[in-house]
């Protein structure tokens, strides 16, 4: 049996996901992903060698990194004067704000596998399918609910909450991380978005040579390399980060 969802103060929580491929992988399967696009490891952000290992193009990356003061500090004011994001429709990102415990990990891979390239490969009738139709049309908070409502989906990410390399922690350890997932991608016209559900919406990062995927070396200087230097820049060493790539299988 899956693990039940647990309710805090009020609030639906999920259990915490591991950020691994073995997870991920059965996850976006079981949501409706067609097994022709598959999460890899990424050992290296510039090693030729183990980049060579990932199939290219590569479509997404889902990323968590701990919620460094330095990273916390950009952030909020990256943030402040920002209004909430207002925009819907299919010209958009179809970004959610998370307002579900725990749940970063299955909205970091949703917000991977329904905009860019990726959406082209959600089979008919899928439970992602029915997400992302539904959710176009919605602002933020329709949207936010809708997800929150959404018992397949919360299903599906309880049913891999065991699967990985470790216990999950109950909701009280969950807390306690400090980790955030983060989702790059590269969408049709070339723009890189960094799109988490912490922020107040998603964020455009850069334009993308036809002939640069995420993980090319300046999606990654606009995109992970840039929280990376920022740690650097500002004298931390938390530079702990687990990253996984999405790229269609060969």
């Amino acid at each position: 049996m899956p693990i039940p969802v647990e309710y805090v103060n009020g609030k639906k929580t999920f259990t915490v996901l591991e950020n691994n491929p073995e997870v991920m992988n059965e996850l976006a399967s079981k949501l409706g992903l067609s097994p022709r696009l598959q999460f890899h490891d990424v050992y290296s952000l510039t090693d030729p060698e183990l980049l060579g290992m990932i199939p290219r193009p590569c479509l997404a990356l889902l990323v968590i990194t701990p919620l460094t003061p330095a990273w916390h500090a950009e952030r909020s004011s990256e943030d402040m004067e920002k209004p909430m994001y207002a925009g819907a429709g299919t010209d958009e990102p179809i970004w959610f704000k998370q307002t579900l415990g725990h749940a970063c990990g299955s909205i970091g891979l949703l917000h991977s596998v329904i905009n860019g390239p990726a959406k082209e490969h959600i089979l008919p009738n899928s439970t992602l399918s029915k997400i992302r139709e539904g959710a176009i049309p919605l602002k933020w908070e329709e949207r936010a609910q809708f997800l929150y409502d959404n018992k397949d989906f919360e299903k599906a990410h309880q049913s891999v909450a065991e699967v990985g390399d470790t216990i999950p922690p109950d909701a009280s350890g969950g807390d306690k991380l400090g980790q955030h997932f983060v989702s790059f991608v590269k969408t049709e016209d070339g723009m890189l978005w960094e799109l988490e559900g912490s922020r107040k919406g998603p964020i455009e990062r850069g334009a993308l040579n036809e002939d640069e995927d995420v993980l090319s070396e300046r999606a990654v200087q606009l995109g992970l390399g840039r929280i990376i230097e920022l740690e650097k820049q500002n004298g931390g060493k938390d530079l702990r980060f687990s990253c996984i790539a999405l790229s269609e299988t060969t």
